[in-house]
């Protein structure tokens, strides 16, 4: 097989930005699996550390900035991504360190503004909001909040999902996706500054939603890194975190399990076969 053909048959490439979760059920934990999940290579550059399980965050410890930068540029150098997603990114110096290394690169950005854990922990800091929407919403392909981040964002308290999106393209994201997994309506619902698509997804009644937003997105990146438009992906990415809701490890610890994107449970370890 010529260079050529054997680069054409590599699975396209996925980098997450965000935090890790010691726990396993979110963060660039989450987002690896669904990377998986979509047959993308998962790249990861981490920002911060977090002391987490199901029942909460008690600690986080942020990685310099200059760290995360060598992180970006040991990538970005060498294997460069076909679409990235940001996660939970914790600080205003951090957010300008992704945001410089970013502009102008030209690759789909997929941004979630983790705001706060499920569990109720807060995830980016009070001066890190101005950041994220000054520097980082007008590098963004699409932002993917949940409904609570939506309205915390625009200071909106409607759960109006087409007046949010709009509200959000307002303040500089060229789409807005405005996930569906809280409030009244199961909708997830995209803007991208000239049509509105509404896209129901399932919900189910489980105790293992943790990591499901970080799914979400770093679905709807493996996505774009495979070539599908927007709509496509958005929709895609709706029904992958569903399932891996619907597959959640519910009692895997004290507090709301994590979601399950690869299914391990129908998984066994490989066979080990005689090699003589």
């Amino acid at each position: 097989m010529s260079s050529t053909a054997a680069a054409a048959a590599l699975p396209a490439r996925a980098l997450t930005i965000a935090s890790s979760d010691s726990g396993g059920g979110a963060g660039i934990q989450a987002d690896l699996k669904a990377f998986a999940r979509c047959g993308v290579h998962g790249m990861s550059v981490i920002v911060a550390l977090t002391a987490q399980n199901t029942t909460g965050v008690s600690a986080i410890h942020e990685c310099p900035p200059r760290f995360v930068a060598d992180q970006l540029e040991a990538v970005l150098t060498d294997l460069p991504p076909a679409a990235i997603k940001t996660g939970m990114l914790l600080s205003a110096p951090i957010i300008t360190t992704v945001a410089n290394h970013l502009a102008g690169k030209g690759i789909p950005l997929v941004i979630d503004p983790v705001m706060v854990a499920s569990s109720g922990s807060r995830l980016l800091r009070e001066d890190a909001v101005a950041a994220l929407i000054e520097e980082l919403f007008p590098l963004a392909t699409v932002i993917t909040p949940n409904l609570m981040e939506a309205q915390a964002l625009t200071g909106l308290g409607t759960e109006n999902r087409a007046e949010i999106a709009e509200a959000l393209v307002a303040l500089g994201a060229p789409a807005a996706l405005v996930t569906g997994g809280h409030g009244i309506d199961p909708i997830d619902h995209l803007y991208d500054g000239r049509a509105h698509l509404e896209m129901p997804v399932t919900r189910y009644p489980l105790a293992a939603t943790h990591g499901a937003g970080c799914t979400h997105s770093a679905t709807l990146a493996a996505c774009l890194a495979r070539g599908m438009d927007l709509a496509g992906a958005a929709r895609t990415a709706g029904t992958v975190a569903s399932e891996a809701v619907r597959c959640g490890l519910v009692g895997l610890g004290a507090g709301d399990g994590p979601v399950d994107a690869l299914d391990v449970r129908r998984l066994s370890p490989p066979t080990l076969t005689d090699r003589h």
